[in-house]
């Protein structure tokens, strides 16, 4: 067995790169009016809507419009037996039909099974098909075979997922089809400037998120805008519906320009056509210095941080240091009171000047021995006083 050597490996990468790359986005129909066979493949019938398919009964006539209504005309008139909801798409059938589609009104019921090809007996001769047959479940309910020319399958498409701006959305992705605004760039859909940062959420069927690959990104015009992914989708973090992967943008305007710029998203899925949508940036003015002022924003609150720490500790230092060692008390121990004293004394004058505590402490032993010696001369007098009394009375 031959061995591939570097330079063949490296052509086959650059080869299923420019094939991902290159590969078409699987955007959602314009209409409601499809369906996704049993393989997963795509089957647009949007230029199918309103056909009408008239069966000619014994007892009523049939008309099936497709994807639009049932109803039935007979001597008692035209009776509505549903109408195809908006919110209900095609589902492919296990059985011996391609495709079934559901019309309801007002509890009024019919089921058309849809049969890509002829009928069983070869009734349609030629044009677009025809109705197969008629069975009437109950006054209320009918069953129509239909079969018709289906239209060629397109893609394949990875069923169950999607990727939205939120853990539970599906803004760009839904059902692993891309969604109307990301299908193509489109400036009406595009993020504004100031918006550097962009995280999207993917999830997939828990059985099959081992298929899905790491994103790639591609930027046109390649010169002009920053931008750099990140998240769990690049760490080989597989997405499901409980635990979605992220894929983190962070991209700049390094060069304004009047036309969005237009970042392709590719998501490889093993075995499915790959997952690709368009994001659009707007760049209204250069922001190249941003990311390098914010850095330095970042640094400054480091250092001021850094320097409130180390001022709290100088100054609970310094008080400690005067309180045991130096034996001061009061607002003397602070660091730096004897400088803010000294230049309280030169702003306001030689008369008034800050007191410091050993001159109150003085005063106030000075007040105290002043009174004591007033309550002595006055003990004193009041003992005087009954001598001088009792002499008096003599």
């Amino acid at each position: 067995m031959q061995i591939p050597s570097r330079e063949h490996s490296f052509i086959l990468f650059l080869f299923i790169s420019a094939f991902v790359i290159g590969a078409a986005s699987v955007p959602v129909p314009d209409s409601n009016c499809y369906a996704l066979d049993n393989s997963s493949r795509l089957v647009d019938f949007s230029s199918w809507i309103g056909h009408p398919f008239e069966y000619d009964g014994k007892e009523f006539d049939l008309v099936v419009r497709f994807c639009k209504d049932v109803e039935t005309r007979g001597q008692a008139g035209y009776v509505d037996f549903g109408r195809f909801d908006p919110l209900s798409y095609f589902v492919s059938s296990s059985e011996n039909f391609d495709f079934v589609q559901s019309y309801d009104k007002l509890g009024r019921t019919a089921q058309v099974n849809i049969i890509c090809g002829n009928c069983s007996d070869g009734r349609c001769k030629g044009g677009l098909g025809c109705i197969c047959s008629v069975t009437q479940d109950s006054t209320c309910r009918v069953t129509v075979d239909l079969a018709i020319p289906c239209e060629k399958p397109g893609p394949r498409v990875f069923k169950g997922f999607t990727v939205g701006l939120h853990p539970r959305s599906w803004e760009i992705i839904y059902n692993g089809m891309t969604q109307f605004g990301f299908d193509k760039p489109r400036r009406e859909f595009s993020f504004k400037t100031e918006q550097t940062h962009l995280t999207l959420y993917m999830t997939a069927i828990a059985s099959l998120s081992t298929l899905v690959g790491k994103p790639i990104i591609k930027v046109s015009p390649e010169n002009g805008l920053d931008v750099k992914i990140a998240g769990s989708s690049l760490t080989g973090n597989h997405p499901t519906t409980l635990s979605p992967s992220t894929l983190v943008l962070d991209w700049n305007c390094e060069k304004s320009r009047r036309t969005p710029y237009e970042v392709n998203v590719t998501i490889p899925v093993d075995g499915y056509d790959p997952v690709q949508f368009f994001l659009t940036k707007l760049c209204e003015y250069n922001q190249g210095n941003e990311g390098g002022s914010a850095k330095g924003w970042a640094i400054f609150g480091v250092f001021s941080c850094v320097f409130l720490v180390a001022s709290a500790l100088f100054c609970c230092g310094g008080f400690i240091y005067k309180t045991r060692v130096e034996r001061v008390r009061g607002t003397d121990a602070l660091p730096g009171m004897s400088l803010l004293s000294g230049l309280l004394e030169t702003v306001s004058g030689s008369g008034q000047s800050y007191s410091r505590t050993e001159d109150i402490n003085n005063a106030f032993a000075n007040e105290v021995s002043w009174d004591r010696s007033s309550a002595s001369s006055t003990q004193a007098t009041t003992t005087q006083r009954p001598s001088e009394r009792t002499y008096g009375a003599i």
